[in-house]
């Protein structure tokens, strides 16, 4: 059976989410990439809240140059770990979501790094 690109990538995601949690101490940051835009959060899976979020789409309101590529991806890593250190966060799970460890999924990995966090 021939699976398109999403599904496979919904299926490696669930394999992922097996083995990747996030607690109160080391809350789990998630990417999300669309065509338009490269999304990251840090979720505290044991009460299931939202901690800390970070997007393309909510830098371009202040800096209209950022774009879905390599260098938007580092500033959104950079942004999403200077919101959490705000609120003491300072160690987090990386969750790919399925994608390739590859391109903008590692440069927001590299950006939340150069920002502070650990994983």
């Amino acid at each position: 059976m021939k699976y398109s690109k999403n599904e496979s990538r919904q299926r490696r995601k669930i394999r992922i989410r097996k083995k990747v949690s996030g607690t109160a101490a080391r809350p789990r940051l998630v990417v999300f990439r669309s065509n338009l835009h490269m999304y990251a959060q840090i979720i505290d899976d044991a009460t299931g809240t939202t901690l800390v979020s970070a997007s393309t789409l909510a830098l371009k309101k202040t800096d209209p140059a950022v774009h879905c590529n390599k260098a938007g991806a580092e500033m959104v890593g950079k942004e999403v770990a200077r919101l959490a250190k705000e609120k003491n966060i300072s160690s987090v799970v990386f969750d790919r979501n399925g994608y390739i460890y590859h391109g903008r999924i590692k440069a927001i990995a590299d950006g939340a790094r150069d920002g502070g966090l650990e994983f």
